[in-house]
């Protein structure tokens, strides 16, 4: 595996190859990134990986400076997984001069959800993945780049965003990957401690039985619901910011009887000092 941390040194490395597969992460990886990677892999000619933490999608509260930097292990654990190239760049080389120019995906779907509560947030994701498909695809007929289905918000700000600019690139979701309890891998779940850690199955759980709940009736009343799951967590000690039912399609509430509608629950809360997000299809 090749690793390479400047944009000239990335694209003289894919200069020969016509597909990259590619797997943007912030590092600190587990088995979930090593799936994409993975999954990824054959629907390429050359399998790229980049590690970049992202100072535009972190609030001035939250964990930019704290987030793990583990580059020597990532590197082992991609080339393990058949990765060809990491792109490893600093800040200074992603982000010469202050980021003037940024994405603003639209507020129906990135001001919901994860953006209501964390502002800004897909702007910064946006931002910073046009830029990473620029310097892997730039001269590309075509290209496929994977995500987690973990961040499932994530994936349709990214899909659309893709679509509205006609970049010739597949979006491919991966599925979650989960412990043996059903924790979504995170490289956040290293901040809990061990309590902690026990408890953190409880997220998953808690979406199953709103999932289930809401599936028992063909027309639920889904606030009612969702505030019930909301405070079952926080007798637990949590502090949930949402546990709710949307549309796969658009994360809007659905309408109507729920019959054949296809439906993700989504869920984010806060365990001690660690936020975890999580989702089930339903």
């Amino acid at each position: 595996m090749h690793i390479v941390h400047t944009i000239a040194e990335l694209r003289e490395r894919l200069s020969p190859f016509k597909r990259p597969a590619f797997v943007p992460t912030m590092g600190n990886l587990h088995d979930g990134h090593i799936a994409l990677v993975k999954q990824a892999k054959p629907m390429g000619d050359v399998t790229v990986s980049s590690i970049f933490v992202n100072r535009l999608q972190f609030a001035p509260n939250e964990d930019f400076d704290s987030y793990p930097r583990t580059l020597d292990a990532d590197a082992q654990r991609l080339e393990a997984a058949g990765c060809n190239v990491l792109f490893a760049p600093r800040e200074q080389e992603l982000y010469p001069e202050p980021q003037t120019y940024r994405v603003h995906p639209a507020s129906d779907l990135s001001d919901i959800l994860e953006g209501h509560f964390r502002p800004g947030f897909f702007i910064g994701v946006s931002t910073v993945v046009l830029k990473l498909f620029s310097c892997v695809y730039a001269g590309m007929p075509s290209g496929v780049a994977a995500f987690g289905k973990k961040d499932y918000q994530q994936v349709l700000v990214v899909r659309r965003m893709v679509q509205q600019f006609a970049l010739p690139i597949d979006i491919l979701a991966g599925e979650t990957q989960r412990a043996q309890d059903g924790l979504a891998l995170s490289s956040r779940n290293g901040y809990l401690n061990s309590a902690e850690r026990l408890e953190a199955a409880q997220l998953s759980q808690a979406l199953q039985a709103l999932g289930d709940a809401a599936r028992a009736s063909n027309t639920p009343d889904l606030p009612a619901l969702e505030a019930q799951a909301m405070q079952a967590l926080a007798r637990r000690g949590w502090k949930p910011d949402y546990l709710t039912v949307r549309r796969r399609a658009d994360l809007l509430a659905p309408q109507g009887p729920l019959a054949g509608q296809p439906l993700v629950v989504l869920g984010a809360a806060k365990l001690g000092n660690t936020r975890l997000i999580d989702n089930l299809e339903i």
